[in-house]
C-alpha cells in the first residue's frame, strides 16, 4: 500500500522516458543503468502494460516520449510501441547505440511515426569506440547514421565525454558534420551508477575541460548555423547545483523495465523511499498522490543551508540522488554547491583528476558495465555489510 498526500500539483509530466530493457550489447563504464542489473528479462513489462503506461502518461499531459534502455532495439515489440505512441500524439524519440539497427528497421520506424533518433558513439575512431563500448560497432554506427539521414528522419548524435576521449571533441564534431547530423550533444559524463563507481578513472582535468570547450566554440564560430552543438559540462566543475530533473516531480516520469516509476533515472539509489509500480497503481495516482513524487517537490523538505538560501527556488537544493550518493543524507545540500558543508567531497575528486595527467593510450582500469561485473559488485557489497 503506497503512502499518499492529498496535494494540489500544478505540474504536468512533459517527458515520459520508457526504459524498455536494461539488456544492452554495449558495456560502457559510465552507463546510467543500475549497478545491480537483473539476471533475467522475465520481469520486464509486457507490450500491453507499456501500451497502458503510454495511454496514462498521455492523459496526464506528457507530450515527449523517449524509448531507451539498455538497448531498446532488443525489444521485439518496439515497432508496435512506436506506432501506438505516434497514434497517441507523442513526439517519439529513439535513444539507441545503433547496434542491431538496419535499413529495414529504420523504414519500419519511419512508417510507425518515429520523430527523432539519437545514436550514441563511444569514440571518434574504431579503436576508441570499441574500447569504451565493448563492441566493434564503429563502422556500423556510421552506416546507420547515414541510413537514418537518407530516410529523412531527424537525427542527433550523442558523444559521452570523459578523461579518455575528451581530447577527441574536434574529431567528434568533424565526424558529425561529415555524416550530416543536425544535432550533436557533447555530454560530459555525470557521475551516477557505473560512472560514479569509475569516477576516479573518468573525471577529466580542468585543463582538458577548458580545451574541449574551446574546441567546441571554435567549431561553432567556423560552422555557424550548420549544426546545433550542445556542450554539457560535468557538475563537478560548477559552483551551484542544477535543479534535480528540472525540479523533482515537475517535468519527468521514468518507467523502468520492471514498471517502477521514478522522477529521474537514478532515484532508486535513495534508500528509505517507497517506489511505486505501474503494476500496482495508475500513473495518475503515482504522479499526483504518491509519497515518492511529493517527497521532494517544492522546498518544504529543505534543511539548512538550503532552507534560508535566497536561491533555493532556482536550484531546489540540487540533485537528491547526488546528495545521497555522496553524503548518505537524502536531505543534504547537493555537494556541488559551494555553500554545502560537504563541498570538499567534490573538491577532493577534482583535485585527484587534476593530478591524474593526460590521456595515455593504454588500457585503463575501468569496471565495464555487464551482468558479470554487476553480479560481482552485488556480491562484494553483501560481503562488506
Amino acid at each position: 500500500m503506497f503512502l499518499s498526500r492529498e496535494v494540489v500539483n500544478p505540474h504536468i509530466p512533459m517527458w515520459l522516458l520508457a526504459e524498455l530493457t536494461y539488456a544492452c550489447p554495449l558495456q560502457c563504464p559510465y552507463c546510467s543503468n543500475p549497478l545491480q542489473l537483473p539476471a533475467s528479462r522475465k520481469q520486464e513489462l509486457g507490450t500491453d502494460e507499456w501500451l497502458r503506461v503510454m495511454r496514462e502518461a498521455r492523459k496526464l499531459g506528457a507530450v515527449q516520449l523517449g524509448f531507451s534502455g539498455g538497448e531498446p532495439l532488443l525489444r521485439k515489440d518496439l515497432v508496435e510501441l512506436m506506432q501506438a505512441a505516434n497514434d497517441l500524439g507523442f513526439y517519439c524519440n529513439l535513444i539507441t547505440s545503433a547496434v542491431g539497427l538496419n535499413d529495414e528497421k529504420i523504414g519500419q520506424f519511419k512508417k510507425a511515426g518515429i520523430k527523432h533518433i539519437q545514436i550514441s558513439f563511444q569514440g571518434s575512431s574504431r579503436d576508441t569506440n570499441a574500447l569504451f563500448g565493448g563492441t566493434d560497432s564503429f563502422e556500423h554506427k556510421l552506416a546507420m547514421t547515414r541510413a537514418v539521414i537518407k530516410q529523412g528522419i531527424p537525427l542527433g548524435l550523442n558523444f559521452v565525454l570523459h578523461r579518455h576521449n575528451i581530447h577527441q571533441v574536434a574529431d567528434f564534431l568533424t565526424l558529425a558534420e561529415e555524416l550530416g547530423a543536425e544535432f550533436v550533444e557533447l555530454a560530459n559524463t555525470q557521475y551516477y551508477a557505473w560512472a560514479l563507481h569509475n569516477r576516479d578513472q573518468l573525471l577529466p582535468s580542468s585543463a582538458q575541460l577548458e580545451e574541449a570547450e574551446a574546441a567546441t566554440n571554435r567549431f561553432r564560430a567556423q560552422h555557424k548555423g550548420k549544426m546545433n552543438v550542445i556542450f554539457v559540462a560535468p557538475d563537478y566543475y560548477e559552483k551551484r547545483p542544477k535543479k534535480c530533473s528540472n525540479g523533482w516531480g515537475t517535468t519527468f516520469i521514468t518507467v523502468t523495465p520492471d514498471g517502477s516509476v521514478l522522477p529521474c533515472q537514478s532515484a532508486k539509489v535513495i534508500e528509505g523511499l517507497e517506489f511505486p509500480n505501474v503494476r500496482d497503481a495508475s500513473l495518475d495516482y503515482i504522479w499526483k498522490q504518491s509519497e515518492l513524487f511529493n517527497h521532494f517537490r517544492g522546498t518544504d523538505w529543505m534543511q539548512e543551508p538550503c532552507l534560508s538560501c535566497p536561491e533555493k527556488d532556482l536550484d531546489l537544493g540540487g540533485c537528491r540522488c547526488q546528495a545521497y550518493m555522496l553524503t548518505g543524507d537524502r536531505y543534504a545540500t547537493d555537494p556541488i554547491c559551494e555553500k554545502s558543508s560537504d563541498r570538499h567531497l567534490i573538491s577532493d575528486a577534482v583535485e585527484a583528476a587534476e593530478q591524474s595527467g593526460q590521456f595515455i593510450d593504454e588500457p585503463v582500469p575501468l569496471l565495464f558495465r555487464n551482468t558479470r561485473n554487476a553480479k560481482n559488485l552485488s556480491m562484494n557489497e553483501s560481503q562488506s555489510e
